[in-house]
């Protein structure tokens, strides 16, 4: 489904010469972090929210206050990754739409984005997760990838989930079975496997022995 399918525009941006009192009102009968605001013209201004709504002066208007407005949006022509990533620097659950003209043409919600990565083929179809790690510098997306395919794996996707100065760690669906030799193969590639799997012997065979040394100190 294409993302433009989910552009929602029954919530129209407010004027900013509407008081705080019908923004806070809005704000009690939607479950929104914020509200479109635009100017008489109907250019869009950014985003007021709830938090400062119920803050301010319900007399006064919207524009007393524009140095709060959330300057965030997307175009229709940005792709859902960067929407969802949009969302998540804004920490916000509705997201404006602006054509390339800036008109105003609606505005998602997270939920609906969300929903939609869910229905990816990193989530939908059948495989295992892996997360690997390495030194940020010594790691490559190719390298990655040579080493899954090469032992019969599909790459259904990847991304880099922790990063720091030193390390990077990077999430990865693996389709198609036999994640052990895919696993060892990190491991002779100096990967470390953070995230743990049933089809790796190379744990159960520190566990088997690690429990057969038990033993041996308990006689």
């Amino acid at each position: 489904m294409e993302l433009s399918e989910y552009i929602i525009n029954d919530i129209k941006p407010l004027k900013n010469t509407s008081k705080i009192s019908e923004l806070q009102l809005l704000f009690n009968q939607l479950t929104f972090s914020h509200i479109p605001v635009s100017d008489e013209n109907g250019t869009y201004l950014g985003c007021f929210s709830e938090t400062d709504a119920h803050c301010f002066d319900s007399e006064k208007p919207l524009s007393e206050y524009q140095y709060t407005f959330g300057d965030f949006f997307v175009r229709d022509t940005t792709v859902w990754l960067d929407v969802l990533e949009a969302f998540a620097k804004n920490s916000t659950n509705i997201m404006p739409i602006l054509s390339e003209q800036n008109k105003y043409l609606g505005y998602y919600e997270l939920n609906d984005v969300i929903n939609m990565f869910s229905e990816s083929p990193f989530f939908s179809e059948p495989g295992g997760i892996l997360v690997v790690e390495k030194l940020i510098n010594d790691y490559s997306f190719s390298e990655i990838s040579q080493i899954v395919e090469s032992n019969g794996g599909k790459l259904l996707g990847a991304f880099v989930s922790k990063m720091n100065s030193d390390l990077i760690q990077v999430t990865l669906k693996v389709g198609n079975t036999g994640l052990n030799d895919i696993i060892q193969t990190f491991r002779r590639y100096s990967y470390n496997i953070i995230s743990g799997h049933a089809e790796d012997s190379y744990i159960e065979s520190l566990k088997e022995r690690s429990d057969y040394l038990n033993k041996y100190l308990d006689i």
